[in-house]
């Protein structure tokens, strides 16, 4: 029986393969899931980044653990309906733990799982001092993580570090390796200049990622040009992050300066929008049709 998870599924395998650089904004709880989807945005992406900085209040170090991003996962599952790309970083171990983690993820909502082939534990892709473990240990993950699931449009994303270890044509063959192995999709961490991003798709021929860090190692380049490149996901796993950082400090630097604060839209969302996004007219007709006689 076709359920509307294996609907989802294969539709979000379809936008991946159209190639048409579809834009990935990365989610750090349910609510930062939600107005994602509410602005029209195709998927989402669950970022470990952002859970560890927003729900641990740590840096990216390899302090999430399974258990942190299956409970997030499992609610944003809750509040969206979008295909959910979600960050399992090493996977928490060898390829039994690999195996494990894939089936927790699946269960839990994630339409595809992302793992990347750092040293645990792992770093911020963008940080320095990054390690990688051998091509022969990662394919054993990706062969784990492939036979793990049991929808087969779940989506494996290879991710690797090597380019800062090993450099670009390094990272170009253990890519290549990965689809070999059973990776749906390739993501290359860390590449820093326009010509590596050009050549990318030339010579790894299976669906990619590409992952703009606002301030980090890879260059901005706008969507459309990526598009035109043949990248099928564009992702901007922590500007959601970022900007709710940034509008935090503006709105308690202005309750610090002036003693109060108030609706003022320009700072602060509105109450009602607030409510709007957690659905709470929904909640209110739910209550009356169970409300008793």
């Amino acid at each position: 029986m076709t359920t509307s998870t294996s609907r989802r599924r294969a539709a979000f395998r379809e936008l991946v393969n159209a190639r048409r650089g579809l834009l990935l904004p990365g989610a750090f709880n349910a609510m930062s899931a939600s107005l994602i989807a509410d602005l029209g945005f195709e998927a989402i992406y669950i970022t470990g980044a952002g859970v560890t900085n927003m729900s641990l209040g740590m840096p990216d170090l390899g302090f999430m653990g399974l258990a942190e991003i299956a409970e997030h996962t499992n609610r944003i599952r809750d509040a969206v309906d979008l295909p959910l790309v979600v960050d399992a970083d090493t996977g928490f171990g060898n390829a039994l733990n690999v195996r494990h983690t894939v089936r927790t993820l699946e269960r839990a909502g994630a339409d595809a799982i992302q793992l990347e082939d750092q040293v645990m534990p792992k770093k911020c892709g963008h940080f320095a001092g990054k390690s990688v473990i051998s091509t022969s240990e990662m394919l054993g993950k990706i062969r784990a993580a492939v036979d793990a699931r049991e929808d087969e449009n779940l989506q494996i994303i290879a991710r690797t570090d090597s380019c800062a270890v090993h450099g670009f044509d390094a990272a170009i063959e253990r890519a290549n390796q990965f689809v070999e192995a059973g990776a749906d999709i390739l993501f290359i961490e860390a590449i820093e200049t326009q010509e590596q991003i050009a050549s990318l798709t030339r010579l790894v021929a299976a669906p990619q990622l590409i992952n703009i860090v606002i301030g980090g190692k890879t260059p901005v380049t706008g969507r459309d040009d990526l598009q035109n490149l043949g990248f099928s996901l564009v992702l901007y796993a922590n500007a959601a992050l970022q900007s709710a950082v940034r509008g935090m400090q503006t709105a308690l630097t202005a309750l610090k300066q002036q003693g109060k604060l108030d609706e003022d839209p320009a700072v602060v969302a509105p109450f009602s929008e607030r409510q709007r996004l957690v659905k709470k007219p929904l909640f209110d007709e739910l209550d009356r049709k169970y409300a008793a006689d």
